[in-house]
């Protein structure tokens, strides 16, 4: 990238969740990208945080993407069962109306680009709710129009969450290094993976040009994460 351009600017929605921090931590170590988040409520930032945070209701999200005009979205929204009381209502309110709602007023800003931080085994026909919906988000989100829109679709996140303890993903977590390589064919996309290493693949996709539509699994994501790290290292800029 090249100094006098500057850094790309970036919209973030779900900054407080795993992978949201994680894009706020990478990209305030570098100067590739500088992240704009947009939020319902305040929230504490990770140490070192170089960004813009603003706080509004979801209604009026539109209205700063319009001012802010960034060169993407990155989208890592997303509630949980237990958040959601238990709701299937509550819960797609969130993973999809909300997501939906999101996308629109970006698109409608002039933004050219989304990156969609979904789940694997997302399917608007699956049994599973939760996968239900996410597919269901996934499907609506395509025909908003976005130049650009990638879809990342990560197994089960590693990394530490602050405030939200989820006993049964917590002893997935300790069981992932002895049942991950037992993953193997269809299942292999649902092996564990560092948030942290998504929110580099959501970087680094934010920042493509090509159009498109691209779903990415694991293994698509390690890829453009390395593209990010590449691009990111001093002899890189020009």
């Amino acid at each position: 990238m090249s100094e006098t351009r500057g850094p790309a600017r970036i919209a973030l929605v779900g900054a407080t969740g795993l992978v949201g921090r994680q894009v706020i931590a990478l990209s305030s170590a570098g100067d590739e990208a500088r992240i704009v988040g947009i939020a319902r409520r305040e929230a504490p930032l990770p140490p070192g945080a170089r960004m813009e945070m603003f706080v509004a209701e979801p209604d009026k999200w539109g209205e700063v993407l319009e001012a802010v005009r960034p060169r993407a979205l990155i989208c890592a929204l997303g509630t949980t069962w237990k958040k959601a009381g238990r709701d299937e209502a509550a819960f797609r309110a969130v993973d999809h109306d909300l997501v939906l709602a999101t996308a629109r007023a970006a698109r409608s800003a002039g933004v050219p680009n989304m990156v969609l931080v979904s789940a694997a085994g997302a399917d608007a026909r699956a049994k599973s709710f939760y996968m239900r919906v996410k597919g269901e988000a996934e499907e609506a989100v395509s025909k908003v129009g976005f130049k650009r829109l990638d879809i990342l679709r990560p197994g089960l996140l590693r990394g530490e969450r602050v405030d939200d303890l989820r006993f049964a993903e917590r002893a997935a977590l300790i069981a992932a290094p002895l049942v991950d390589p037992l993953l193997s064919g269809s299942w292999e996309r649902y092996r564990s993976i560092n948030a942290a290493l998504v929110a580099e693949a959501a970087l680094g996709l934010a920042l493509r040009r090509a159009g498109g539509r691209f779903t990415h699994d694991n293994e698509a994501m390690r890829r453009a994460a390395r593209e990010w790290r590449r691009a990111c290292e001093p002899e890189n800029v020009e």
